[in-house]
């Protein structure tokens, strides 16, 4: 029997939390149908992930409520009476909180499905605190939500002592990946515009091009780590801009190359010597996962949880967040040491491998989302 299945995301674009959605929605398979929403207008570029049997609809202007808009009375019933035909409403982040207020304040009156909430991380404006009034607000919302979703240490210790949910309430789930895709060599016409000159050291990343990732911070510790090579930005964004009058200003235009959003990452991380994270915060990246299995060193600021999950060997190379001494220094020691990159991308490759494989986190998933519906079983 096939489940409906109702996702409010704060963003479809292509992100982590996207693809996570993606790899589960293809996992599921003919088990479910989906509908999804996006709280920004127009931004489904994740759909591309798809597989073609999947059955999906993105509905439009006009066709469903919108995420966003004047909090109320009358917004919230028409966002709590769209839910009542489907058998679980997922909502992600804080782009989707008024779905989930809507959902506590209406549930038990139009008898809605159970709602399971995603949270992972937050925006540029609460990077160095929570907004009180947001912090009351969710802690408010979450109580109508079966269970609350994080991917890591640090956002489960908010989620219990900010938000105030009880432990049985929050459910950590750690992001993985299709390991074995990033054990193949990298496809050499995978990033458009990219050629790699003799002795080229390629620093790159993955990112959206987003404040939050601070990428001109990135372009800045690559022009003062002064050791030449190549910095690949892999992404799309409004942040575009600022990254290009960066580089020019910094003098390395002509050694930066922005080729877009470019789809599955295994197609090209591998032209990667160095992964790059720059971010102001992030919980428990997908693309450093992705770039540990694909042997690569790291240097990235810490943030999340992103010191406990890369091997042992790569610790000394995560550096407080803005510090760009730091983290060009950093960069600099890993370009001029051939041996100590291979050496610290095997011990990365070896825990990826061991740790953050896909099956686990999709067997998590499916058991949690059966679990809510009290359909054991249900999502294959």
């Amino acid at each position: 029997m096939t489940v409906r299945l109702l996702h409010l995301h704060s963003t479809f674009a292509p992100g982590g939390k996207e693809a996570r959605a993606v790899r589960l929605m293809n996992a599921f398979a003919g088990a479910a149908e989906h509908v999804v929403l996006s709280a920004t207008p127009g931004a489904f570029g994740a759909r591309n992930g798809l597989d073609p049997g999947v059955r999906v609809s993105f509905p439009g202007e006009g066709e469903a409520p919108a995420l966003t808009g004047r909090p109320g009375p009358r917004r919230y019933w028409s966002l709590a009476r769209y839910m009542a035909g489907f058998d679980l409403v997922l909502t992600y982040n804080w782009g989707a909180m008024d779905a989930v207020m809507a959902h506590r304040l209406y549930r038990v009156p139009l008898r809605l499905p159970p709602l399971v909430h995603h949270e992972d991380g937050f925006n540029s404006d609460e990077l160095d605190h929570q907004i009180r009034r947001r912090q009351f607000f969710r802690a408010s919302a979450l109580r109508g939500a079966r269970v609350l979703v994080v991917p890591s240490e640090r956002l489960e210790t908010v989620a219990r002592r900010a938000w105030r949910r009880p432990a049985r309430r929050v459910r950590r789930i750690a992001n993985g990946i299709a390991l074995e895709r990033y054990a193949t060599l990298p496809q050499a016409d995978a990033i458009p515009g990219f050629r790699r000159a003799p002795g080229d050291i390629v620093v790159g990343t993955v990112a959206g091009l987003r404040a939050v990732k601070n990428l001109p911070f990135l372009v800045r510790a690559f022009a003062r780590a002064q050791t030449g090579g190549r910095l690949v930005i892999v992404g799309d964004g409004s942040e575009r801009a600022a990254i290009e009058e960066t580089a020019r200003a910094e003098g390395v235009a002509d050694r930066v190359l922005l080729p877009g959003h470019l789809a599955d990452s295994s197609r090209f991380i591998g032209h990667f010597d160095i992964f790059a994270l720059s971010s102001d915060s992030e919980q428990f990246p997908i693309a450093l996962i992705e770039a540990m299995a694909a042997s690569l060193p790291v240097v990235a600021t810490d943030v999340g949880d992103v010191c406990h999950m890369i091997a042992p060997e790569n610790q000394r190379f995560i550096v407080a967040p803005r510090d760009e001494a730091a983290f060009a220094e950093a960069l600099g020691r890993l370009i001029a040491n051939r041996d100590l990159r291979h050496r610290i991308g095997a011990a990365n490759r070896a825990r990826a491998w061991a740790e953050y494989g896909e099956g686990a986190m999709i067997a998590a998933y499916r058991a949690l989302y059966a679990e809510a519906m009290g359909r054991p079983g249900i999502l294959g």
